[in-house]
């Protein structure tokens, strides 16, 4: 991985630093987070879910995609070698089962390969991970180093983007089925399994942050994690929107329309 970035967090807003809020407003307002700053927000989205994007267009989001998918089980063991607590942990290591499976072709990570073999592309090269955007790899590795670095509670927090992720995954999968004729429910599997997987991790997650967020100044960095974890989700959709879809300013080791495909791919 390249070297951890300094990652500076946005200033909190006024009204929520100054006293302790009960477990209920805290959980209010983590979700109003997400209701201002989820990717389900994003123009890129917008455009992949209402059938806007070419064909090389998804797949330039089905190929960067798969680097950040790559990462969460080395994301969560770094979260799970923080966990002093054995029942924490159990708990915790079966995000990592979810995707790397218990064997060989099991798991998300496959199911997202399903996915880039869906729509064309050869799995050694998505795998290789040449051809994803540079802003990709800084924006996935960051979040590898926040869990690693920030307390287990901000590490915890950052994942409760998954309470927002049935609601884009329901968009994603029915605007895309509905508007790209070269997608299938079969190319779409790897979603199947996280309307399920996603409301269990973030019911787990967001009953620990409430009950060890017990000052003013831990559920602001509560807050701010998950913010953080926000923008990553978000930065990944910017650089997507401005090297394939306007202005189309592809940087010079990314992926290129016609590379990395099966033969024959269209």
């Amino acid at each position: 991985m390249t070297a951890a970035l300094s990652i500076s967090l946005p200033v909190a807003p006024s009204g929520g630093e100054d006293r302790l809020l009960s477990p209920s407003e805290l959980e209010a307002a983590l979700r109003d987070i997400g209701a201002r700053r989820y990717h389900n927000l994003h123009p890129f989205h917008r455009l992949l879910h209402d059938g806007k994007l070419n064909k090389d267009q998804v797949r330039a989001w089905a190929l960067n995609r798969y680097y950040y998918q790559a990462m969460i089980p080395v994301k969560d063991a770094a979260v799970l070698a923080r966990m002093p607590d054995a029942a924490l942990r159990r708990v915790w290591r079966q995000r990592i089962v979810d995707h790397d499976g218990d064997h060989e072709g099991d798991g998300g990570i496959e199911r997202w390969l399903k996915l880039a073999e869906g729509v064309g592309f050869d799995r050694a090269y998505v795998l290789s991970t040449r051809g994803i955007l540079s802003a990709t790899r800084f924006s996935v590795e960051a979040y590898v180093h926040f869990v690693a670095e920030r307390s287990l509670l901000e590490a915890i927090a950052s994942s409760l983007t998954e309470m927002f992720s049935p609601t884009i995954i329901s968009e994603r999968v029915a605007g895309m089925l509905k508007n790209y004729d070269f997608i299938t429910k079969e190319t779409l599997a790897y979603f199947d399994k996280r309307l399920t997987q996603a409301p269990r991790d973030a019911d787990f997650a967001l009953d620990y942050v409430t009950q060890h967020a017990t000052t003013p100044a831990l559920q602001r960095q509560a807050m701010d994690a998950l913010t953080f974890k926000c923008n990553v989700l978000w930065t990944q959709l910017d650089a997507l929107y401005f090297a394939y879809v306007a202005p189309g300013m592809i940087p010079p080791d990314a992926w290129r329309p016609g590379e990395g495909l099966v033969e024959g791919a269209a």
